[in-house]
Formats: C-alpha cells, structure tokens, sequence
C-alpha cells in the first residue's frame, strides 16, 4: 500500500461513483479528498457532471454509461477516469483521450473469481440447479424417481471457450479438473504452453461447431456484440449448453431464448444480460436457465483487489507516473 501523503500536499478530489468496500473506502479517505456515494444510488449523466464540478478524477464503474456527450459533459479539471472493472464497453475511451483524459482498468485481479462463477454456471446449467432449487422452494419435489428430471453429466464433454484471455485460460484450468476437453477462440492463437492440449479454432463458427458447451468469456467490443445469435446458435451440436459470464450484450437474447425453447439448446448459464438489472423477461419462465445476478467477481477479496486497483493507477497518475493499467482508444 502506498505511503500517506503529506498533510501539506493538496489532496486530489476524487468523485466516488458507488458505493465502494469499506477497506478502499478506508484508503480513499487516507489518501484523497473523495465525494463518495453513500446512497449508492445510480447516476444520470447530468448529475454525474454536476457532482465532478472540481474533481480532479472520476472512479467509476460499470453502471456508469459514460458515453461521448457524458465523457463531453464533464469539467475540465477531470483529467482522470479510473474504472472499477476490467471491462470499459461503458466508458468512450476515444471521446476521453480527445479531452485529454487518462483511462484506466482493472485486470487480472478477478480472474478467478470470475472463473470460479463461470464453473458453477457450467455445472448449474449441466445439471439443473436452477429447476431443482424451484422445486426445492416451491414444494414441487415428490421424491426421487430414476427416470427424472434429468440433467447432463461434464466429463468427457467439449468446452469451447470464446475468448482464451486470462479469465478463458483460467476457465480451462478448472475445467480440465472436471475432465472436460478443451477447444478455444482466440483474436491472437496462444503458445502451445500455453494451449496445454486445447484445441484452437480459426473462426468462432468452427470453435461452435465443435462446443458442447459453449462458454463466453470475450470482452465486449463490436466485433463479439451480438455474436452469439441465431446463425451461430444453430451451429451448435444439438442440445449443447451457452453460458455467459463476460458481458450481456455478446449474446442476441431473442435467438438464445429461441433456441433454448425449440430444444436446441438444452440449457443456459447466465451472469450478466443487456439492460441488467431488467433482463429480458422471456428468461425468467424458462426452466432450462441457470441464472445469477452479475456474481462475476463478487467476493470479499476480489472486489477490495479491484478497489485497489483502481486506487494503484490513480496513484500512480497523481505520482506524475503512467499508471499501471491505461485503457487506450
């Protein structure tokens, strides 16, 4: 952890988004002048601008949409804006380095908890957790009957993993536990260290082709908007699993639900949707879903990691340094 600033030093006025653990709180306090969000209550672009009125930086996160006119919209003494997050589809990075203002992320530092979430939408989905605890819940559960319902087993099925980045990679590694073989999409083909026996693909159409079960792990960019999708969908060996635990939008909701009603698509495992928290309704009476609020990196310890973070570059930035995780256009 940084050392404490000096009392005489002017302390940077940060603009606090949401409400953050208490631990970065804690640092936030020690080292900044921050505006913090003790509501926690979300922001419109209006007041989003109106609170940076003489903030020196802005520590958003993903439910901030800071778009071209909001990016536009903010004084001129906001020179940076750190994330709390990996993703950055929220924030126009170009629109920010046009008004001189710095970007920053937060990698590396949830990859496993994200893996991990992604493990239990896998098996969640595979095995029909969603419909068994709704029995649970609703006293629905007569007894145990040999003949259902039923879910899939894992082992020995093939994971195709879109987007083998660090959490992908990660991905894989819990998966090979479970016997899973491994095949994967990548923009860049990794080393065959790296692959550690999995089998890539050129093209996500080859990689569906290929999926059993179909894991999304890509960020969001307009490449992979969408990507997922009725022509892909039906690319998929017949009754496979789609899980999603990278960014809603990847995943054209109207074909998923489409698919995962005609059988097509046995099951699905989802964390994050377009819109959240109104996802699409057409999920919430499908027995066939496995769904979790956006749990991605939702642990103690990550979220603090990712508080940090954020805290590292701002750091860094006010330190005259290039801060550790810069986003570019």
């Amino acid at each position: 952890m940084p050392e404490r600033k000096p009392a005489c030093m002017s302390l940077p006025r940060v603009l606090v988004t949401r409400k953050l653990p208490a631990d970065v709180e804690a640092r936030l306090k020690r080292d900044y002048a921050p505006l913090l969000n003790e509501e926690d209550r979300l922001f419109s672009a209006g007041e989003l601008a109106a609170r940076a009125k003489d903030m020196d930086a802005v520590l958003a996160t993903v439910t901030d949409k800071l778009d071209a006119a909001a990016i536009n919209a903010l004084p001129e003494s906001v020179r940076i804006i750190a994330t709390f997050s990996v993703g950055y589809d929220h924030i126009d990075v170009a629109a920010a380095a046009q008004r001189g203002i710095t970007v920053t992320n937060t990698p590396g530092v949830l990859t496993h908890a994200t893996a991990d979430i992604t493990l239990l939408l896998i098996l969640g989905a595979a095995r029909g957790a969603g419909w068994g605890e709704a029995m649970i819940r609703q006293k629905t559960w007569q007894n145990w009957a040999p003949s259902g319902p039923l879910g899939t087993d894992v082992t020995g099925k093939r994971l195709g993993i879109l987007g083998m980045g660090r959490i992908g990679q990660a991905v894989a590694a819990r998966a090979r536990a479970f016997g899973m073989e491994i095949h994967y999409h990548n923009r860049t083909r990794l080393s065959e260290a790296g692959e550690q026996g999995a089998h890539y693909h050129e093209s996500p159409e080859a990689l569906f082709a290929q999926s059993d079960i179909l894991s999304v792990n890509c960020a969001s960019t307009p490449q992979t908007r969408g990507l997922v999708n009725a022509r892909t969908l039906a690319l998929l060996p017949e009754g496979a699993i789609v899980v999603n635990s990278a960014r809603g939008d990847i995943v054209d909701d109207e074909a998923l639900i489409a698919a995962l009603k005609s059988g097509k698509v046995a099951a699905a495992g989802l964390d994050v949707y377009v819109g959240e928290p109104d996802i699409h309704p057409g999920y919430r009476g499908l027995s066939n879903t496995f769904l979790l609020p956006h749990l991605g990196s939702a642990t103690r310890e990550t979220r603090n990691a990712m508080g940090f973070c954020a805290l590292d570059n701002l750091d860094a930035f006010f330190a005259g340094k290039e801060p550790p995780n810069p986003v570019t256009p």
